[in-house]
């Protein structure tokens, strides 16, 4: 398991469950809303760093600067399936660091053996995440409705592709 993974201009730093409790109870009641409770369960019950869970810090080399965060909504399931999210500081955008970012992802995910098709959710609207995903080639397959997020558009990408 990697504790990090460097990419071109960053470098994606594997959290602990101890840094990811921490970074949500710095986080505005708003935006603490909108964490899943699944994923804050699995989080808690935790006993070690595991990508698929805690994610990652995302730092630039160049100045050590944390820029956004990324990771995976869980481990592969049965299915052979992972979803993806990422962010980035608002200070920090329009870089191509969520791009970056996604394509880390991706490239980790397919290189685990675990993984054939790698999902994303956006909002059913064209946005920055909509660009990012076409520009590490998904695919918008269609809408669904996602248990915690309403409507949203289904992105994604096979290994194959």
């Amino acid at each position: 398991m990697p504790t990090s993974i460097v990419t071109e201009h960053l470098e994606l730093r594997l959290q602990t469950p101890e840094e990811v409790l921490a970074s949500i109870e710095g986080m505005s009641p708003a935006d603490r809303a909108e964490v899943s409770p699944d994923w804050l369960a699995r989080v808690r019950s935790s006993l070690s760093a595991d990508p698929w869970t805690h994610g990652f810090a995302v730092v630039r080399r160049t100045t050590g600067a944390v820029v956004g965060s990324c990771g995976y909504k869980g481990p592969p399931g049965d299915d052979a399936v992972v979803e993806i999210a990422y962010g980035v500081d608002p200070a920090h955008r329009g870089l191509g660091y969520a791009t970056e970012m996604a394509n880390a992802l991706v490239t980790y995910a397919f290189g685990s053996g675990l993984v054939t098709v790698v999902r994303a959710h956006t909002r059913p609207a064209e946005s920055a995440s909509t660009r990012v995903l076409t520009k590490c080639r998904f695919e918008r397959i269609g809408e669904v409705v996602d248990p915690e997020d309403g409507l949203v558009w289904r992105w994604e990408l096979n290994a194959s592709a």
